[in-house]
């Protein structure tokens, strides 16, 4: 509290190397404001420039100013407690008296960044540069945000999907899907076939769900978020139809699959066929598909 009653009399410049060359990422802050972030990978190192201004001439004394780059998990529920799995630390400048506008360099070598960065309803993983004064009376912070996107290819099996659907003589259909994993620009190909029908069958539709779960048992909390819905049939099949299905995931704001990151969160994401009769009823099948990120040429 006491940064609000003294006012600080410096202001921090953080420059990153090269970040005008990076892809960027929006990312939601504070007050919906939005902040570009650049993108960095995995074994990328961190460096840049931070300079430090004395505001109107005045001088400034301190007890020594570090650079750190941090990699941190949030969740919402947990406010105020930061989970920080990557800290690293350098010395600036050590205690002494400022009277003008100082540059610093640091460099952070080929960073291991093992998790990629994400926003989601209940968690934020976050990596960013954070720059400290130590001053006797409140140290002055100031952060800058990166996005790590990362490369976690999945093992080679990918198995087409095959499963039936019924109900004891009146539906079977048996659904079909070209893979089980899926990268971020893919393509979902797939058949649906109607073995019997007996039900007034009005329309199909077929969904991506998106399911974060953050925490532990008993303090675990599922969030589910339908990504994008369409109709894939309007009318009444008949037996021995085939519905044929490209949904193409390129045009959809999708992550990576993220399977127990930290130990603290997950976020998985489904294919969900509803069938919905004349009386409104509703008939569905999930099935678990696995998303990746592969390197954009």
């Amino acid at each position: 509290m006491a940064a609000y009653f003294f006012a600080s009399p410096v202001d921090i410049e953080v420059k990153l190397d090269g970040e005008d060359e990076r892809k960027k990422v929006e990312m939601k802050g504070e007050k919906d404001k939005t902040i570009s972030c650049p993108v960095y990978y995995d074994g990328d190192s961190v460096s840049g420039q931070v300079t430090v201004r004395v505001r109107d001439g005045k001088k400034l004394a301190h007890e020594g100013i570090k650079v750190e780059f941090v990699g941190s998990i949030e969740l919402f529920y947990d406010r105020g407690h930061h989970h920080e799995f990557l800290s690293l630390s350098q010395e600036l400048a050590a205690p002494s008296e400022m009277r003008q506008a100082q540059t610093y360099d640091f460099l952070f070598k080929n960073v291991e960044k093992q998790y990629e960065s994400y926003q989601g309803i209940n968690v934020k993983l976050r990596y960013f540069v954070r720059v400290t004064i130590s001053r006797r009376i409140a140290d002055v912070t100031k952060e800058q945000d990166v996005w790590v996107h990362s490369y976690r290819m999945p093992p080679d099996s990918n198995n087409s999907i095959k499963m039936e659907v019924g109900i004891e003589d009146c539906l079977h259909i048996e659904f079909e899907y070209n893979k089980s994993k899926y990268h971020l620009k893919d393509v979902i190909v797939g058949k649906i076939y109607f073995l019997l029908v007996r039900i007034k069958i009005k329309h199909m539709e077929l969904s991506i769900i998106r399911r974060e779960t953050t925490g532990t048992p008993p303090n675990q909390y599922n969030e589910s978020e339908t990504i994008t819905k369409f109709e894939i049939m309007d009318g009444a099949p008949v037996r021995g139809e085939t519905i044929p299905i490209r949904l193409f995931l390129g045009g959809f704001d999708l992550t990576p699959t993220f399977r127990e990151v930290n130990k603290k969160f997950s976020v998985r994401y489904y294919l969900n066929l509803v069938l919905i009769d004349e009386e409104n009823r509703r008939y569905f099948k999930q099935q678990e598909i696995t998303i990746f990120r592969i390197p954009e040429n």
